[in-house]
């Protein structure tokens, strides 16, 4: 699987978007951190970072007995320019749909 493939299929799952969106906006966090709040077990919030790490989304670095994570901009980085590198399409998809609903008018 492709380094992209791997990034939308580790983001694909509710919970793993939850998480990267959280390491986002907060910065480094604590996996209890992640935990709290979330209805879901830390043994699940482990696999989930797991995925998202082996997707090189997130980072974990050890500071003691704590495990902190963060985003990792580099990974996120290949979603962002496959994004951009279709902007063409979708723009000129949106126009035909202008176009098509204007003509629908008349």
């Amino acid at each position: 699987m492709t380094p992209l493939l791997k990034s939308f299929s580790a983001l694909s799952d509710e919970t793993r978007m939850s998480i990267v969106e959280q390491l986002m906006d907060h910065g480094e966090l604590p996996a209890g951190d992640l935990v709290r709040g979330s209805g879901i077990t830390a043994p699940a919030i482990s696999r989930h970072l797991k995925v998202l790490r082996e997707a090189g989304l997130i980072q974990q670095r050890a500071v003691g007995t704590k495990r902190l994570y963060s985003a990792r901009p580099e990974g996120l980085q290949l979603i962002a320019t496959w994004t951009k590198s279709k902007r063409e399409f979708w723009e000129s998809s949106l126009d035909r749909l202008e176009a098509a609903m204007m003509e629908d008018d008349t």
